[in-house]
This record gives structure tokens, C-alpha cells and sequence, in this order.
């Protein structure tokens, strides 16, 4: 028989979605892959019980039902601070995703180069990978996770078709600064590359930092495609609700590649979820103040622990230095923590293109008492 395809030959399965099945194996708490253990808002679940007798169940419109596009243009035109048209410049997809993946493939063609910031979600290099591109990766150093801005224009130097942002950013929580985004656009101006964003932790910013939108920068709005999702926001991360933001021209692209990777979101759900998009400003200030909370409680409990780790700026991950434990693996000491502690975490090694193998990355989106059970665990680590 014929080979199977180069291009995917490479591929490993991920890491993260492994690494809770591993944690379902052993009965640990899943601190790997980054969903909640708590309800959605209560106004969202209420209106998926209704439209479940309501005629929902057939395709919608394949970039998005229009009632949909049209709450998350007002919504997002809100935080954005321009005006999104919800008829030209939104695509609704499966989750953020596939979002990035029509994004990749609308802009770049076979053999093309994209920079890709490490560590990184690790879905961005397979998806440059599965476009045919190329990545070209520029550290974040740790600890500050701060990019060198000579190399990133070396980077460019290499004339990349597209940039791949994810602010703030998985795994390191890191929220970028005004100027550093500003460095960014410039270099993307003059080298004439496309910026794709990843920004489903636009409301999970911690004081005193803030999120920048990177379209709303000079310049950046004909050149960018924002992608994100509702998964994170209103904790509802199986539903695979995402969306791209972009020009007209770009979107009209977005919408062919969206119809050939999955026809169109589910139907039932873009409609139960109309109600959190209409939220006010209220609760995207208590979900700042939750997680603001949840962060405090477990990096506490790490401190008191006595356990080395970062401090995020944005999003829920924080990055735990194994380095004093001895292992050559972080792959080995994450199955060894689920299987002998009962605390599941993902290796860093699979966010990172250079050979870091001393960070791993927890998740704080739990409850308190499920965050205490973890850190209670994690204190058989003083036995090693």
C-alpha cells in the first residue's frame, strides 16, 4: 500500500487531551486540560432548555445564525471599541479551533512561512503545518516570557505571510504590553504579513494589566483576523462555539474554507447562548473577580508548599519548575504526579519548541474545594 501523508507523519496525539485521559485512568484531579468543573451561567442553561422544543435542530446559516452573529457583533463591538458589521465581517465555527485552522488556511498558501511565538497552544504549529506552511518559531523567554525584539525581526526578516498571536497567552498567562504589541503591528506593516489572533482570555486579564485588542491597533484592522471563542467566557467549552472577526474581503474567504472544514456550528447552541452575549458589563467583572480569586488560592497554596512557578498575568494556567525532582522527563514526572499524587498536569515540553523539559502546566479553573483537594495532593511531593 502507499504511504500514509508526510505532512501528518510527524503528528503525535495531544499531549493535553492525553494527559486527561491519563488523569481519568488514575482518578486524579484534572488540572491538564483547561475546563471547569462548574456550571455555565444559569440564564444560558435555562434558554438551552427551551430551545430544545423550539425548531433549532437543522442547519443554520453556514457562517452563523443570523440572531447569533448579530448579539456577538454587538457584543464584541462593544469591547472592541469599533463598529463590527455582523453580516460581513463574522464567521461562526467550531469552536476557536477550527477558527484558527480556516483562519491558516485562508492566508497562507503551500510553502509559506509563519511566526509562531514559544511556547504556544499547541495546535498552532499543526495547523501551519496542515496549510503547508512552514512555522518559524521566537521565543518567549522564560521567566517573563519577553520576546527579543531583534530576533523577532529576523523572524520577519524571512518575510513570514502571518504572525500567530495568542493574547493573553497559553501556557504562560502572559498578557502582552501596549508596546510590545505596537512593535508587533510595525513589523507587520513593513513586512506586509497577516496577524491571526487567539484571544479567548480577552476577559481573563488580572489587574493591573489590561487586554489589547491587536485589530484595533493603526493599521492592524485590514490585516488581522481575531479568533476566539465562547468556551472560556461562559465556561462552556464543549459546546464548540467560536467565531472569526475580520474585514469583509478576508471573511468572504473565511466562509468558503468554513463550509468545506464543518458546513456550520450547532444550531441549538448558538441559539441557547444569545443570553450571555447580552450580559452586561457586571459579569465579565465577576468572572474577572473569580478567577482573580481562584489565582490567589492555588498560587498561595503553591507558595506555601514551597513550590517555584510563574505568576500569570491573564488566562488560568500557571507554569510549576519540577527541576528539583531529578527527572530527565516532564512527560514521565506528569504520569508519575497523576498515577502516584493524583494530580493531573500537562509536560511543558509540548508548548515549547526549544527543549524545555523542567516547567509543567496546571489549570485553576475549579472550585475552591476541588483547587484545596489538588493542593492537599500535591503535598506528597515533599516525599520526593
Amino acid at each position: 500500500m502507499q504511504k500514509l501523508s508526510d505532512r501528518t507523519a510527524s503528528f503525535t496525539d495531544s499531549v493535553i487531551r492525553r494527559m486527561t485521559r491519563i488523569s481519568n485512568q488514575y482518578g486524579a484531579i484534572n488540572l491538564s486540560q483547561g475546563f471547569p468543573d462548574f456550571e455555565p451561567p444559569k440564564a444560558i442553561l435555562d434558554r438551552l432548555a427551551q430551545v430544545s422544543g423550539e425548531n433549532v435542530h437543522q442547519y443554520s446559516i453556514t457562517w452563523g445564525a443570523q440572531n447569533f452573529r448579530e448579539a456577538l457583533a454587538e457584543k464584541q463591538s462593544r469591547y472592541m471599541g469599533r463598529e463590527i458589521d455582523p453580516n460581513g465581517e463574522v464567521v461562526v465555527t467550531c469552536g476557536s479551533t477550527e477558527a484558527m485552522m480556516a483562519a491558516m488556511m485562508t492566508v497562507t498558501n503551500p510553502g509559506d512561512k509563519v511566526i509562531i511565538f514559544s511556547p504556544f497552544y499547541e495546535n498552532y504549529g499543526a495547523d501551519t503545518i496542515l496549510s503547508g506552511a512552514e512555522p518559524i518559531y521566537v521565543p518567549l523567554v522564560p521567566p517573563t516570557f519577553c520576546f527579543d525584539p531583534e530576533m523577532l525581526e529576523d523572524a520577519f526578516r524571512q518575510h513570514p505571510k502571518a504572525l500567530v498571536l495568542c493574547n493573553p497567552s497559553n501556557p504562560c498567562g502572559r498578557v502582552f504590553a501596549r508596546e510590545e504589541l505596537e512593535l508587533i503591528a510595525g513589523l507587520a506593516r513593513k513586512y506586509d504579513t497577516y496577524v491571526i489572533t487567539d484571544e479567548v482570555y480577552e476577559h481573563i486579564v488580572y489587574a493591573p494589566y489590561r487586554h489589547i485588542y491587536f485589530a484595533t491597533l493603526p493599521g492592524m484592522w485590514e490585516r488581522t483576523i481575531s479568533c476566539s471563542s465562547l468556551s472560556k467566557t461562559y465556561s462552556i467549552t464543549g459546546w464548540r462555539l467560536g467565531y472569526t472577526i475580520a474585514p469583509a474581503e478576508i471573511s468572504e474567504r473565511i466562509k468558503k474554507v468554513h463550509d468545506f472544514l464543518t458546513v456550520g456550528a450547532a444550531a441549538p447552541l448558538q441559539e441557547a447562548v444569545i443570553p450571555g452575549l447580552r450580559f452586561d458589563r457586571s459579569y465579565y467583572d465577576g468572572l474577572l473577580a473569580e478567577y482573580t480569586h481562584k489565582r490567589e488560592l492555588f498560587l498561595n497554596g503553591l507558595d506555601t508548599l514551597g513550590l517555584i512557578h510563574n505568576v500569570p498575568q491573564g488566562a488560568y494556567y500557571v507554569l510549576l519548575d519540577i527541576s528539583a525532582y531529578g527527572y530527565d522527563s516532564d512527560l514521565a514526572f506528569c504520569e508519575m504526579l497523576a498515577r502516584d499524587i493524583g494530580v493531573g498536569t500537562v509536560p511543558g515540553s509540548s508548548f515549547f519548541r526549544e527543549p524545555v523539559n523542567h516547567l509543567i502546566r496546571f489549570h485553576f479553573a475549579k472550585r475552591d474545594e476541588t483547587l484545596l483537594d489538588a493542593l492537599n495532593r500535591l503535598e506528597g511531593l515533599k516525599k520526593l
